[in-house]
């Protein structure tokens, strides 16, 4: 007789995008005369650059001559790329990456969720609170978490809150754990971490022997020069950190899906006898074993971002955005909400007024507003009375929704 991974059996209910899409379809049934403006999900609306159109259209052609037709490409992605991304995302901030040490993905969330496969059923985990979702549903199943409590807590899983009491700058754990997941600029709250602040998780892991999964996936929206772009901008965290990167939000690549992710040959973990094991070999082993690549477009594609004018591109759709985050902030602000980030990254986190709680406001902002947020409990408990909001819609809408909010709300 087969028999399922009880593993899978815990997760809790639908994932959380899954679960807003099904009510805001529910509603839309109900009224189907509604407009609905959706500043939940963060999806992208403006188009690729000219630059990587281009490039996808000589890569396409290349596609149609035997000549110069790829098939299966290496696991890791393809060196032209590869080396881009040290030269341009790394050497010019003066950190020294090796190009073996780049594993070219589709994109962060992949790797972010399947990279706990290297480590024990029992490693120990630390997660900022609140959190993107897939860091806690991937280890419960992988089978690390232990039970969910009634406080919306995983009873093997180490919490470190972010709230406005201490400015979402989380708390080094106490207790000693193997794995910490941190993600700077955060989603969902947009908030960020200082050279200081960040400096003081790696000193954690040096002194701990542990390992950090550092998701830097917005880090070209960073306009503060005192947030890092990367953790290895930190000395010595070779050694202790691998790091997630993503294309989809900083050059649209939602739909393309590319990105990478950076495991220096460095960062060990100990086997039963006590050796000393390299991650990246093993990650390597892993990629190979269940990853065809990336596709050789996407990697063209994503390669004509690092180009002069493809980078200039690619910084004015990111003001595009940045410039409804700032809208957003003004707005909600001079509506009396309290609102955080927006200013170094796409999200915006807004306390639910009145006692309401994350759902409630979604529900009231739906059915009386017609705008869709993301309910902040669905990314931790310490969410729970906040609401996310994403800055990726069209500017017309962005401002249509806010106006829809400020009568509502008003």
């Amino acid at each position: 007789m087969s028999q399922i991974n009880e593993n899978f059996l815990k997760l809790p209910g639908a994932y959380l995008f899954a679960e807003i899409a099904q009510r805001v379809k529910a509603y839309k049934t109900k009224n189907p005369e509604a407009e609905v403006i959706s500043l939940g999900i963060g999806d992208v609306t403006q188009p690729l650059v000219p630059a990587v159109i281009e490039a996808l259209h000589r890569a396409t052609d290349e596609m149609a001559n035997a000549a110069t037709f790829k098939g299966y490409g290496p696991e890791r992605g393809y060196d032209f790329l590869r080396k881009a991304i040290v030269e341009n995302d790394f050497r010019t901030r003066g950190i020294d990456i090796d190009p073996d040490e780049i594993f070219i993905n589709d994109g962060a969330k992949s790797d972010t969720g399947n990279f706990q496969e290297l480590l024990s059923v029992n490693t120990k985990i630390a997660v900022t609170d609140p959190i993107y979702p897939v860091y806690i549903d991937s280890n419960i199943i992988g089978g690390r978490t232990g039970l969910l409590g009634k406080d919306g807590r995983w009873s093997n899983v180490v919490y470190m809150p972010c709230t406005a009491e201490n400015n979402f700058v989380p708390e080094i754990p106490q207790e000693h754990v193997d794995i910490i997941y941190l993600c700077y600029p955060n989603n969902p709250t947009g908030t960020t971490l200082t050279y200081d602040e960040l400096r003081k998780w790696v000193e954690y892991a040096l002194e701990n022997d542990a390992i950090i999964l550092y998701d830097a996936a917005y880090e070209a929206y960073i306009q503060n020069k005192n947030v890092p772009h990367s953790i290895y901008e930190i000395e010595n965290a070779k050694k202790v950190a691998v790091e997630f990167h993503s294309f989809s939000k900083t050059a649209g690549f939602t739909g393309i899906r590319c990105g990478y992710t950076v495991v220096p040959k460095e960062v060990t973990a100990a086997s039963q006898t006590g050796e000393r094991v390299s991650l990246n070999p093993i990650w390597n082993r892993r990629q190979s074993t269940k990853f065809n690549g990336t596709s050789y477009l996407s990697q063209r594609a994503a390669e004509a971002i690092f180009t002069p004018e493809g980078h200039t591109q690619i910084q004015q759709t990111i003001d595009y955005y940045m410039s409804n985050a700032k809208q957003m902030h003004d707005t909600l602000k001079d509506l009396g909400l309290k609102v955080f980030g927006g200013e170094d990254a796409p999200y915006l986190w807004v306390g639910t007024p009145n006692g309401l709680t994350s759902w409630e406001f979604f529900e009231q902002m739906l059915n009386d507003a017609n705008v869709v947020c993301t309910p902040g409990v669905g990314f931790g408990p310490s969410g729970e009375g906040f609401i996310r909001l994403t800055a990726f819609g069209q500017h017309e809408q962005t401002k249509q929704a806010l106006d829809r909010i400020s009568n509502w709300l008003r």
